[in-house]
């Protein structure tokens, strides 16, 4: 049975449902137990397991990801928060030369390293550059991590139950703007393949692939296409590494038009891996050439003035798809029916930062 929960709600009751599966399950990090609760994700775990089991971390990215692979290492799952991907990067020789690794520099003789690391990203309020990263092409890149990105309530509990139970590190990137977001949510132990794309629209002119909060955008655009004459399949990845290629190249073939949506930059993104694989295995099936659309490879701006011109939204996604079709579609619907400013997704939200 399905009820409707915000994102936030959902992943708090996955957390609840692993610890209570597996009772040495630790669940740490940073503001574990502040007042906000990291968006509400972590509210009720301290009373429901005790501060042995969920606890609060000093602000040592590298220190507290070493000892949540060591714990990992003697057969004690973890749950990792970082309040934000920007200061994760201080613990990347952990993840990348440590957990990544583990098990293949020991021919998988040894303990696997069991490990999910939450990792919060997003834009808005004028953060700038180091606050609003999208990293997810770099964790992809390096082979022995899984890495997910969730769109939706339902999905963000089933993938972190999934990786909870994985026998491999996963990095789960959550957007915050998502938080607030609700859905139907299924009770109980409910799990998301790690890897599985999900298909959230069919049709036949053109094929969309996003993630995360961009694929709340995509949703946006596709049901002005659908009202323009346009019918699109849209993917929602939810796994980055896994990719299920069976998904986006055999919709690819299908309609011979790909529009890959990131919220990273162009360079090196999980949308130029996608777009290079379909030139390399769709060829002959293509109508038009691939095309990605990302932020600009610049570092995110912290003046309102340019940040409202550099994160790619509904009318841009319609904008691109015009293109891949050469027709002309007339977006501004899209801009003059939204309400809330270019810097936070709609009225509903409230913060935090």
């Amino acid at each position: 049975m399905s009820r409707h929960l915000s994102y936030a709600q959902a992943i708090n009751e996955a957390t609840m449902i692993a610890m209570e599966r597996d009772p040495r399950m630790l669940c740490f990090g940073l503001g574990m137990d502040d007042p906000k609760r990291i968006f509400g994700t972590t509210d009720g775990l301290v009373e429901a397991f005790g501060r042995h089991r969920v606890f609060d971390m000093p602000t040592s990215e590298a220190g507290m990801t070493g000892i949540a692979i060591g714990a990992s290492l003697d057969g004690t799952r973890c749950l990792m928060t970082h309040q934000r991907l920007d200061f994760f990067l201080l613990a990347l020789d952990q993840l990348v030369n440590n957990a990544a690794k583990w098990q293949y520099m020991f021919g998988g003789q040894s303990s696997p390293v069991r490990l999910v690391i939450r990792l919060i990203l997003g834009r808005g309020w004028g953060q700038g550059p180091t606050h609003s990263q999208s990293l997810q092409s770099w964790f992809a890149h390096v082979p022995g991590l899984k890495v997910v990105m969730p769109s939706f309530p339902g999905d963000a509990k089933g993938l972190l139950l999934s990786g909870a139970f994985d026998d491999n590190p996963v990095v789960f990137l959550e957007h915050r703007w998502l938080h607030n977001l609700q859905g139907p949510v299924p009770e109980g132990d409910h799990r998301v393949p790690l890897g599985k794309a999900a298909v959230l629209a069919e049709g036949r002119d053109v094929t969309i692939v996003s993630m995360s909060y961009m694929t709340i955008e995509a949703l946006h655009a596709v049901q002005f296409l659908r009202e323009s004459g346009v019918s699109a399949d849209l993917i929602d990845l939810r796994s980055i590494s896994p990719l299920d290629w069976d998904t986006v190249l055999t919709s690819v073939r299908k309609t011979g038009r790909l529009l890959a949506i990131d919220t990273s930059h162009a360079m090196c993104s999980v949308a130029s891996e996608i777009v290079a694989t379909a030139a390399i295995e769709c060829f002959p099936q293509l109508k038009a050439a691939p095309q990605r659309l990302t932020v600009p490879d610049h570092p995110s701006p912290t003046s309102p003035a340019l940040a409202e011109h550099f994160y790619p939204r509904a009318e841009n996604i319609v904008a691109a798809v015009a293109g891949l079709l050469d027709r002309r579609l007339d977006p501004s619907p899209l801009v003059a029916a939204r309400t809330s400013p270019h810097d936070v997704p709609g009225d509903w939200f409230k913060g935090p930062f």
